[in-house]
């Protein structure tokens, strides 16, 4: 299929590749903007896979504390220079990352943090419900495998769904933070408070809490 200047345009703003190799991209990908930006990381022309590999220790630790103090959030997040940990745009992608993980609550940064014993444990019940639900032996393996994708994108904060914005991801977010603001850009760590965390309580949404906040 053709591509347009359009979509050249939006991969380019998106993974920070040149012009060039963003046409070739999306050629091959049949236009397919997720699956072109995948391309480009795969050859390293991206933006964000070239500084990847850079070494980031300043940035910030950024605070969120959701209206009422119900919820609390610290989460550090580096960058390579001084200078950029202090700029609005890298500050203010703190502040959203923060606001997110008080809403959609992620238990890791990323799938490689989730314990080898969590994960089988997580597979055997996922097992047993395609048993139970009379699926064939055969294909219970290949069933498992992908629905703890969904594990994944439950439980890990780089593959959730940016409560903002759920058209993408966080690890896409980061991905164009890295390509605008020109550095290395790493969510390394968080810490989430619920008060009352552990004790019985009434359930709320504090998703829905958390977004209602954002559009007043």
């Amino acid at each position: 299929m053709a591509v347009t200047a359009a979509q050249v345009k939006e991969l380019r703003e998106k993974t920070g590749a040149g012009m060039l190799d963003c046409k070739k991209a999306l050629e091959e990908a049949n236009g397919d903007i997720t699956k072109a930006g995948e391309i480009l990381r795969e050859k390293g022309l991206s933006a964000a896979a070239n500084k990847a590999g850079r070494i980031a220790t300043e940035g910030a630790v950024e605070s969120y504390i959701h209206a009422g103090g119900k919820v609390g959030v610290l989460v550090e997040i580096n960058c390579e220079t001084d200078f950029v940990g202090k700029t609005e745009q890298f500050r203010t992608f703190c502040k959203d990352i923060a606001m997110h993980i008080a809403a959609a609550n992620p238990t890791y940064v990323r799938r490689e943090e989730v314990p080898t014993e969590a994960l089988e444990k997580e597979k055997e019940i996922l097992r047993n419900q395609a048993l139970n639900e009379g699926k064939p032996e055969k294909i219970i393996e290949k069933m498992v495998e992908g629905r703890i994708g969904k594990y994944y994108e439950e439980f890990c904060l780089m593959e959730q769904q940016f409560v903002k914005d759920p058209d993408k991801t966080i690890d896409q977010l980061l991905n164009e933070k890295i390509a605008a603001i020109g550095e290395n850009i790493s969510i390394r760590r968080f810490v989430r408070f619920g008060l009352g965390e552990g004790l019985e309580k009434k359930q709320e949404n504090f998703a829905e809490e958390v977004m209602s906040q954002v559009k007043l």
